[in-house]
Order: C-alpha cells, then sequence, then structure tokens
C-alpha cells in the first residue's frame, strides 16, 4: 500500500493481491485513527459479500469468483477494544455490469483498490447490542 496525507484526509492505494479489509485495519492501527468514514473504489477478486438475516440473526455470504470492479466501497473505522473495526460495505459488477452489494467480509486488490479515510476527532466503538446481535455503533 502507498498513501498520502491529502488536507483533512487520507488518500491510499492498495496493491494487487493485498487483502482490503486487513489492509485498511492495519492502516488505522498503525496511525491510531480514532474512527473516520471510508469510501473507495478499483478492482478486485476472491470477494465475499454479505446480508444480514435479522430474524436468525446471522450473514447469508456470498461468494463471487474472478476479477470484479468494484464500484462503491463505503463504510466507517471504530474500535472493538484494542482492534480496528473498518465496517464495510461494497458494491461490486461483473462483465456485464451486473451489481451485487452487501456487508464486505473479504477480497484481494486485483488491480488497485483507491480508498479516502477522513479520520474522526473522537475515538469511536462497537459493542454486541442484544437485540440485534451485532456490533453496532456507539455513540
Amino acid at each position: 500500500m502507498t498513501w498520502r496525507r491529502n488536507g483533512p484526509y487520507f488518500q491510499l492505494r492498495l496493491m494487487k493481491g493485498e487483502e482490503i479489509q486487513a489492509a485498511l485495519a492495519a492502516f488505522v492501527k498503525a496511525r491510531r485513527l480514532k474512527s473516520g468514514a471510508l469510501i473507495g473504489l478499483g478492482a478486485a477478486e476472491q470477494i465475499e459479500l454479505g446480508y444480514y438475516n435479522r430474524h436468525r440473526r446471522e450473514y447469508v455470504r456470498r461468494r463471487f469468483r474472478g476479477e470484479h470492479e468494484i464500484a462503491a466501497l463505503v463504510g466507517n473505522v471504530a474500535w472493538d477494544g484494542k482492534e480496528p473495526v473498518c465496517h464495510v460495505h461494497a458494491v461490486i459488477s461483473d462483465r456485464k455490469c451486473a451489481a451485487f452489494a452487501g456487508h464486505l467480509f473479504r477480497a484481494k486488490v486485483a488491480a488497485t483498490c483507491e480508498v479516502s479515510i477522513l479520520p474522526g476527532t473522537r475515538r469511536l466503538s462497537r459493542r454486541v447490542e442484544p437485540a440485534t446481535g451485532l456490533k453496532l455503533l456507539q455513540l
């Protein structure tokens, strides 16, 4: 990964083969970012997206083979104890420009992934809330 501070935000370029979620979390941890918002785009492979089934309280996961365009990454940054949590959703498209979207569990950069992170000034955390079973943002 390469990165540069650009005014109030960080501009990142993830390299081919990097795992997106792991790279983002490592960046947040290394820079000690307290919280933040992130957006991005690029191309990925070995993608796993999910949809949360609220009634079953579990994610339905789907894997996508081959390269896909990342039409959009959007998410936020918070902490779960000593570990950063980058909660990211993705919209990907295939060769026919058919789009798929969901919670991003994993994806490897196929060509590039360009992400902007706007850091927050307050440390935010996540905690499991019994009503949903999800680790929700604590505000």
